[in-house]
């Protein structure tokens, strides 16, 4: 076998990787130097000259003139007298070439070669992918789904690459059959061994963006301008949007007539809860917005420690806080402020901390009241039962064994 029937061999693979020849030639002229340093431990006295137009390489081999019966090693030394017989004006100290033809290699060293070559190339088509993907970082992305595994599924994209979507970065309830096609942003790209890992996100708040500038086109366009995206994937988000158009109202775009616009992205998020807002520089303005559907009395910021103190009536509480507190929490998340929510004390004088019933109401059930604002007798009988069940997931049952132990006390 000589090197050009050597090559030949790697054309089909060459081809489907888009591998040019001069490429490949670099990387069969380091195959081959990686061989010599193994056989010989070195590649010094050896030349190879890599013609990439034509396809093909020479190997010469370098062995220096000494002293007839002076050779020690005839892998790098010739005596002067076999070196006259090639050429007459040789003398010693000279480098004496001849060239290495692949007939000259044993099986095992054209076995070697010929897996190293597949090995490199196959590295170097990894590289690649991972240098292609890497600059694609936060972009939206799909593929279909080639294996589920139990902590992740693999899917293939377009171009056969295989892309990885780990249960930390899918939605809660999300669930996929092999063959769906499934929608992500790139999240990050390694390589481990030599394998390039490109890792998708179903829960980063880019792919709520992303969604965003496919399904909306003022957003793709630039006529809206997407702030802050802040999320607690599966369950709720808030998105701040801007308009440098006076004529765009950037929150009726977004949601669309009768939710028109925004139902999509919702559906392809679990039915994720998600706010519009409109972006404002006013802090306190947008920490009113960002609080919606609740209704603000009044606000105290502390603008140095990034606190903020929100006065409320008491049948406003729960809603500021949410269902487990999203809605709280993610407005401090968007406005960059911890924010503490208060009832305005007028009206509740009466009142009676919730925890003063612990022996006749359940503490988880008092957590779970709690945990919604609702952290007095009359803040809780302030909401009808069913607005109740729907914040707490508590059964109406318990909620109505809650409201009449409550209003005993109250009578």
């Amino acid at each position: 076998m000589d090197t050009a029937v050597l090559l030949e061999s790697f054309s089909d693979f060459k081809q489907d990787k888009n591998i040019d020849r001069v490429t490949l030639m670099t990387i069969v002229e380091e195959v081959f130097r990686g061989v010599f340093i193994k056989k010989y431990g070195t590649d010094e006295n050896f030349d190879i000259i890599v013609n990439a137009e034509k396809g093909d390489l020479e190997i010469w081999k370098n062995r220096t003139i000494v002293d007839d019966g002076g050779v020690e090693d005839v892998d790098f030394e010739i005596q002067l007298s076999d070196a006259l017989k090639v050429e007459p004006d040789f003398e010693i100290g000279e480098d004496f070439p001849e060239q290495v033809f692949m007939k000259d290699f044993d099986r095992r060293s054209i076995l070697t070669l010929k897996q190293n070559l597949a090995l490199k190339i196959k590295e170097y088509d990894n590289n690649i992918i991972c240098e292609k993907y890497s600059s694609r970082i936060g972009e939206m992305i799909s593929g279909d789904v080639h294996h589920i595994r139990r902590r992740e599924i693999i899917l293939i994209d377009d171009q056969d690459n295989e892309l990885i979507l780990s249960k930390e970065d899918q939605i809660p309830s999300d669930f996929f059959r092999k063959g769906d096609n499934i929608r992500g942003v790139i999240e990050s790209v390694e390589l481990i061994g030599t394998k390039p890992s490109i890792i998708l996100s179903r829960t980063s708040p880019s792919f709520l963006e992303k969604l965003f500038e496919q399904e909306i086109p003022e957003v793709f366009d630039g006529l809206i301008t997407i702030k802050k995206v802040v999320r607690i994937p599966g369950e709720k988000a808030k998105v701040s949007v801007d308009s440098y158009d006076d004529r765009i109202d950037p929150v009726g775009a977004c949601v669309g007539m009768k939710g028109s616009r925004i139902h999509g992205i919702v559906r392809e998020l679990r039915n994720e809860n998600i706010d519009v807002i409109n972006f404002t520089e006013n802090t306190q303005l947008l920490i009113n917005r960002s609080l919606s559907p609740a209704k603000i009395s009044s606000v105290k910021i502390d603008n140095d420690n990034k606190k903020v103190d929100v006065y409320m009536n008491a049948d406003q509480v729960s809603l500021a806080i949410g269902k487990g507190g999203y809605n709280i929490g993610l407005a401090s998340r968007l406005t960059g402020y911890e924010i503490d929510v208060y009832r305005d004390e007028e009206g509740f004088e009466d009142d009676v901390d919730i925890k003063e019933f612990s022996d006749e109401i359940e503490e988880w059930i008092i957590d779970a009241l709690k945990s919604i604002g609702c952290d007095t007798a009359k803040s809780v009988l302030s909401i009808e039962a069913e607005e109740l069940v729907k914040r707490t997931d508590l059964q109406i049952e318990t909620i109505k064994e809650v409201i009449e132990i409550l209003k005993k006390e109250l009578r």
